[in-house]
């Protein structure tokens, strides 16, 4: 057959293009195909060397492509939760384009375009998509799960015992910097910022050294959380552990460690006793849905001729028709997508004909951390976070104390109020551990004269971080602040 010649001039001839309806029988005794051509002759407006398509893949006999499961299927059977007579999914395919069985008439209503479409060689690819929900099985404890995450609550527990409140230690005091750590703390400042001049900081006279001290409260509660949903990948002939080995556990009797304990961690595993095998829901079992890119017609306009199988030249001061040279006077040509059969691997099952339903259990150890920053100078509080200090307390436990012994009252009141918060932020979490600490980073205000400027800058944390917003030389020759 000439590859250039058009296909489907009529919705009668060759692959289906537009309303055709056919009679099919199987193949009898295994011969040829009932209504196919003699000799294996193609028809006009098929592809040479192929077997043309008739409502059916070539071998598909009223099962699953491909035969039986390696393995054979669970329950000693075909897989369940076929869809017996249901229409093919819009837009993937053909309708009832399914199993031939007997004497069954196979119809194209509209599904393939009737003309040629425009080649866009980035149209979306099609993404799997969950089987129906009624088709999945019922399963004891999971009778409302779905597709999505669905958080489940933790069982009633007894609040964990605190016993008695701990012994705790006396706050030691800090050291102090002196002047010549803050002059050499603030021309390190000076040197990282490549407008400052070092002029100021070299010969300013420190007038005065304020030490003080900022108290940084933190409170970890590390909690457990678990999500259950129904989940499928294709079936590769892979184990099948479904209810005939037992019933299945319940989503909190599953054990499960945390790998790190104050770490944020995800994990997914099978619940057990909950896998099935059912045939794919997007290909009807066949392994092949519909090209996206042509539409089933197995070919595209040509866009250098805009279908019109000729281009326009000016030759010898008159216009010319000159035939196409990508599609040679077609004015379509072949889908390199589907490589012009109009068909292309089911994304969902990914060929494979058939789906391992499964519920997949979720389960998320999440770090929930909360502060309290206490700093009366006029240094901005978000600056102690980023600093080290001294651990002036730490206490892990299941449940904790709120701290009551700190010198400076208003710590023991925020650990007081955050405890009493966390305790109730998390119902569909099981907590863990908690954790909290006071970290007390050293602060020191140094007031300086420069000239005829007077002011002041900070040193804070054991790293000697310096905080300086009104340093006299902020911008050198040539740079201007914006």
């Amino acid at each position: 057959m000439d590859e250039k010649k058009p296909l489907n001039k009529s919705p009668g001839e060759g692959y289906p293009g537009g309303t055709t309806v056919a009679t099919y029988t199987g193949y009898p005794q295994g011969g040829q195909q009932a209504g196919t051509y003699p000799g294996a002759q193609p028809p006009a407006g098929t592809y040479p060397g192929t077997q043309p398509l008739a409502g059916a893949y070539p071998g598909y006999q009223g099962g699953y492509q491909g035969g039986q499961p390696a393995g054979g299927y669970p329950h000693g059977g075909q897989p369940e939760g076929s869809y017996p007579g249901a229409p093919f999914p819009a837009g993937q395919g053909y309708q009832h384009g399914g199993v031939a069985q007997g004497d069954i008439q196979v119809q194209w209503n509209g599904e393939v375009p009737a003309e040629d479409v425009i080649d866009n060689p980035n149209v979306p690819m099609q993404v799997p998509t969950a089987p129906p929900l009624e088709k999945m099985d019922q399963v004891t404890g999971y009778t409302n799960v779905g597709f999505n995450d669905q958080m489940l609550q933790p069982p009633s527990y007894e609040e964990a015992m605190r016993g008695e409140q701990p012994i705790r230690s006396t706050v030691t005091s800090l050291p102090t910097v002196s002047e010549e750590d803050c002059r050499a703390a603030l021309l390190q400042h000076v040197a990282e910022h490549c407008c400052y001049g070092k002029g100021a900081a070299q010969e300013m006279k420190i007038a005065d050294i304020q030490h003080s001290s900022a108290f940084h409260y933190t409170l970890e509660t590390f909690g457990e959380g678990r999500a259950s949903s129904w989940a499928y990948e294709p079936y590769r002939g892979q184990p099948i552990d479904g209810p005939m080995n037992g019933p299945a556990p319940g989503p909190w009797d599953i054990q499960m460690n945390a790998p790190a304990m104050f770490s944020n961690t995800r994990q997914f595993l099978e619940v057990p006793h909950t896998a099935s095998v059912k045939p794919c829901h997007a290909c009807l079992a066949m392994g092949k849905i519909r090209c996206h890119r042509c539409f089933g017609r197995g070919r595209v306009r040509c866009d250098f001729c805009h279908g019109r199988g000729y281009r326009e030249v000016f030759r010898h001061g008159e216009h010319e028709h000159e035939r196409c040279t990508w599609c040679h006077g077609d004015g379509r040509k072949r889908c390199m997508t589907c490589s012009g059969w109009g068909m292309i691997t089911c994304v969902t099952c990914q060929g494979h004909c058939n789906l391992k339903c499964f519920i997949k259990l979720t389960i998320t150890w999440t770090n929930h951390l909360v502060d309290h920053i206490v700093e009366r100078t006029s240094m901005p509080d978000h600056l102690i976070r980023n600093v080290s200090g001294q651990l002036a307390f730490e206490e892990q436990n299941l449940r904790v104390w709120p701290v009551n012994h700190f010198p400076d009252s208003e710590i023991n009141s925020a650990s007081q109020r955050l405890v009493s918060q966390q305790a109730i932020a998390y119902p569909n979490e099981k907590i863990l551990m908690q954790r909290h600490r006071v970290r007390i980073v050293p602060v020191a205000q140094v007031l300086y004269k420069w000239k005829d400027h007077n002011s002041s800058f900070f040193v804070f944390g054991f790293e000697h971080k310096v905080h300086a917003p009104d340093y006299p030389q902020q911008c050198c020759c040539g740079c201007s602040i914006v």
